[in-house]
């Protein structure tokens, strides 16, 4: 009976061989590996390549009118070795067309006629605009063929009204402040894996554009100021000079200066007066360019250093309306945030020279700026501007194809808000959308993480985005520990940054930099199907003091085992072991620990520990 139950153990106990766990791959992405453009330690390959474009955009706002009407051209240059017979292009405002397909609900005021293509000239030529393809938020015309390598010029005029309300990333904030995002045509995506990025923008799912340099001209009326992507060139003809001087010394300072205050505002001592003026912006390498304006913001602005080898800067600007007061502390959050970024996760010195979060009516991030609507909680800001900045590295310096893998860049925002929230403010638990995940996992609609995201809809597009993903990041981090996991994450964005990597690239990063095979869990978590569900199952006490606790992982998923014993005096003791402790194929773990004092009770499961079934959770001691 002895041995019976030794063996009974020893089977409950026994690995199962994950030594050698393989990811299945699309027959798409094994085609890279063939092509040679990508590799399975997860670096670009030899012959990787990746298409770009130098834009110059000249545009005119009215802001009565919410027209903007624009030009602009584009020197694209074809690094495919293949030959380009066509051409797509990306109209974002057609999301707000007519009859346009939608995931997302738009007030019927806000539907109009979308993007009107004046002209479209291809190397001086102009195109028959009856022979130019619209189809919702893409456009496509053929052209003369570009070899590999070759380049091409386009000229494209254009105009649309934006949207009064409706605000869905982009549109009027209020009667004197707009949002202003995805606001010209644009080259298509042309990759390795898939050739022409021609999904659609529906709403939910986010974008995908290429590493390009930009300059924009944007005219608006004199008293607007303007916030953009990139470098204003020009701080001298349009600001006023004591302006001008502030936005030198907020770049300096470490202490908060306010740039643009309300006796400013009331003085008319702001911007230019001129009856136009025109705002100058530069950036480089970038995926995208978006702007803000408004006639009654005030600006706080604070930097800080941000590399501690080359001293570099970053100016940190919070852009709001004076009537939102929480708004007011929103510079300080910020620039917490670029700090932590930089120096405790991911320890990466933030990337680029300003940051402007603007108080708007969304939750929306773009290259150097972020949509924040104000909120009442501090908690909630706090959440929500670390959130929002910490998409800087993903997508953006990272170049993530948020349409067909959000988790690559949401999952990353949210475990970037769970770790800095507290660090920003130490009374912060910060487990956004986890109670989610819980009550939806392993049902019908709870799909594997790795599931493309247009193919997602209501709660799995919420939980398969944020919680999923961002627990998978932070068990990783846990089991491999700080130092090493850093490591690994670092040697992925070296590979990656200013490139464009899909979800296995990320994988075989964080394999090759950590020096470990972490397939076995990479398929757990990304790849199949099933729920967290833990349970206490034995528990056995000796001499009054030793304990053993069984765990036994009664789902499929693998999750940290956390135990907290409650002692009868109100003290507590704290007993975790990382997810590795599931990676030998056990349903079980024993966890032996000695009693400091008499024992209440044991429960298991922490604030990162998601289980279906808490019901057996709890280990009560009997008198």
């Amino acid at each position: 009976m002895v041995r019976y139950r030794l063996l009974l153990i020893a089977l409950l106990f026994a690995t199962s061989g994950f030594a050698q766990t393989y990811l299945v791959k699309p027959l798409n992405i094994e085609a890279t590996y063939k092509k040679e453009t990508r590799t399975l330690g997860g670096a670009p390959g030899k012959n990787y390549w990746q298409n770009t474009a130098d834009y110059r955009i000249k545009i005119n706002f009215n802001p009565d009118t919410r027209l903007l009407t624009g030009t602009v051209d584009i020197d694209y240059i074809n690094n495919s070795p293949d030959t380009l017979k066509e051409l797509v292009f990306k109209l974002y405002p057609n999301f707000y067309k007519k009859n346009a397909m939608r995931n997302y609900k738009v007030d019927a005021a806000d539907m109009g006629d979308g993007v009107k293509i004046k002209k479209l000239s291809i190397n001086q030529t102009d195109k028959d605009l009856g022979k130019v393809q619209i189809d919702g938020t893409n456009m496509r015309t053929e052209v003369s063929p570009l070899l590999s390598k070759g380049k091409l010029h386009v000229t494209v005029d254009y105009s649309y009204t934006l949207n009064k309300t409706s605000h869905v990333r982009t549109g009027q904030v209020d009667s004197g402040s707009y949002f202003i995002a995805y606001f010209f045509p644009r080259i298509a995506v042309y990759d390795d894996i898939d050739g022409w990025n021609r999904y659609q923008y529906l709403g939910n799912e986010e974008f995908y554009n290429d590493f390009c340099h930009f300059n924009a001209d944007i005219t608006v009326p004199g008293k607007y100021a303007v916030w953009a992507t990139g470098d204003l060139i020009n701080a001298n003809e349009v600001y006023q000079p004591g302006i001008v001087k502030q936005i030198e010394i907020a770049g300096k300072a470490d202490s908060v200066t306010d740039v643009i205050t309300e006796a400013d505002l009331k003085n008319g001592t702001v911007t230019s007066k001129n009856t136009f003026n025109t705002w100058k912006f530069e950036a480089d390498n970038v995926t995208d360019l978006a702007f803000a304006l408004s006639d009654h913001y005030l600006w706080k602005a604070s930097s800080l250093v941000v590399d501690s080898v080359t001293r570099r800067r970053t100016r940190v600007d919070a852009v709001f309306n004076p009537i939102h007061k929480d708004y007011f502390e929103v510079v300080n959050y910020a620039r917490k945030t670029v700090e932590a970024m930089s120096f405790k996760f991911p320890k990466w010195p933030y990337p680029y020279p300003h940051e402007t979060v603007f108080d708007g009516l969304d939750q929306m991030e773009y290259p150097m700026m972020v949509n924040d609507n104000p909120l009442d909680k501090m908690e909630d800001e706090i959440e929500l501007t670390d959130h929002e900045i910490f998409h800087t590295m993903f997508p953006f310096y990272m170049g993530i194809n948020e349409t067909k893998y959000g988790w690559m860049d949401e999952g990353w925002a949210t475990i970037g808000e769970w770790v800095i929230s507290p660090i920003i403010n130490p009374t912060i638990v910060d487990d956004y959308a986890i109670e989610s995940y819980e009550s939806n996992a392993g049902k019908e609609d709870d799909v594997p993480i790795i599931t493309l995201t247009p193919q997602l809809a209501g709660v799995s597009f919420l939980t398969n985005s944020y919680p999923k993903p961002g627990l998978g990041y932070m068990y990783v981090k846990d089991m491999l520990g700080d130092a090493l996991f850093t490591k690994a994450l670092h040697y992925y964005i070296e590979q990656w940054h200013g490139k464009h990597p899909m979800p296995y690239d990320f994988f075989n990063c964080m394999n090759t930099g950590s020096g470990m095979n972490l397939n076995w869990f990479w398929k757990n978590w990304f790849f199949d199907n099933g729920a967290p569900d833990q349970a206490i199952t034995k528990v056995t006490v000796t001499n009054k003091k030793d304990y053993q606790v069984i765990i036994t992982n009664i789902g499929t998923k693998m999750v940290p085992v956390d135990l907290t014993v409650h002692y009868i005096n109100g003290t507590t003791k704290k007993i975790h072991r990382d997810v590795s402790c599931w990676k030998n194929g056990n349903k079980a773990i024993a966890i032996n620990f000695m009693a400091e004092k008499t024992v209440l009770k044991i429960d298991l499961g922490g604030t990162y520990d998601p289980d279906v079934n808490k019901k057996d959770n709890t280990y009560t001691v009997t008198k």
